[in-house]
């Protein structure tokens, strides 16, 4: 087991569970419609490293069926039990370091890797070590929400470019990290080729919202990004007055709540890069 802090301060302690649990049923029709993409056959063996709260280790088992074998990999303790809980009974869920995953070399035949191999501190060495766990002509699927900017207020471009870049001041003032060290989540195709993988390919979805939006959607919208990716947190790097504007638009309770307005359209991309051994 890993003892040190990931690049985003990720440890076995770390719990962020709510926060995965409202982007999974925010993003559910995109993420099976990746999945789908990736055409995998019955009898199929996967491993989804970096598991979070296991919602993916369901839909991966609908297309491998009842003779697939459905493996989840993560970090956290709490994320690992929440798995557990929602996952299908079939499947194994291990609380440990995807970089040390307790499973057998080429063993599997695709590897499902969401959101989590940017917080490496060296993710060309973790995609050659999952790498290392898939048969001869296994996948590795890197995916990505957001590798292009989000689009929140389509009313105003420059009030949200402000507030995604207080959000990226955050995180490097918050980790001690530089713009460089982030880049990770715009470099999925250079990591696999580096990591030796063959044919790398990429696409890249849209998850696009217009109002009058489901409790799901708004359910991620407000809690994961205006009250925990936003809020209070991004008051010093905002003049006062656009703190306020966001405060505003980010309110439930304010007339001008955004997610409210009739001209409300979110776009956000989710991006998949497949290599193979």
């Amino acid at each position: 087991m890993s003892t040190s802090p990931g690049l985003l301060g990720d440890t076995a302690a770390r719990d962020y569970s709510h926060k995965l649990r409202l982007f999974n049923a925010f993003a559910e029709p995109e993420l099976r419609r990746v999945i789908a993409s990736l055409d995998l056959k019955p009898g199929a063996r996967v491993l989804d490293a970096g598991c979070g709260t296991g919602e993916v280790l369901r839909w991966l088992a609908d297309e491998v069926g009842p003779d697939g074998v459905i493996v989840g990999i993560d970090l956290a303790t709490a994320h690992a039990a929440a798995a557990r809980a929602s996952a299908p009974a079939t499947a194994l869920v291990l609380q440990a370091d995807l970089l040390k995953a307790p499973l057998r070399s080429e063993s599997l035949d695709l590897i499902w890797c969401m959101n989590t191999i940017n917080h490496l501190h060296d993710p060309v060495a973790g995609a050659r070590q999952l790498a290392s766990l898939l048969r001869p002509s296994g996948r590795i699927a890197l995916c990505q929400s957001s590798v292009l900017p989000d689009m929140y207020f389509a009313w105003d471009a420059r009030l949200e470019r402000q507030a995604n870049e207080a959000v990226r001041q955050y995180y490097r003032d918050r980790y001690g990290v530089s713009e460089r060290d982030l880049a990770a989540v715009r470099s999925m195709v250079g990591v696999l080729r580096q990591a030796q993988l063959h044919h790398v390919s990429a696409q890249t979805f849209v998850i696009e919202r217009v109002s009058p939006l489901g409790a799901a959607d708004e359910a991620y919208l407000t809690e994961a990004i205006f009250r925990n990716t936003w809020g209070a947190r991004l008051q010093p790097y905002l003049s006062s007055d656009d703190y306020d504007e966001l405060t505003r638009l980010c309110d439930p309770q304010h007339p001008q709540f955004a997610l409210r307005r009739p001209d409300f359209h979110f776009l956000q991309t989710f991006t998949v890069v497949v290599g193979e051994r």
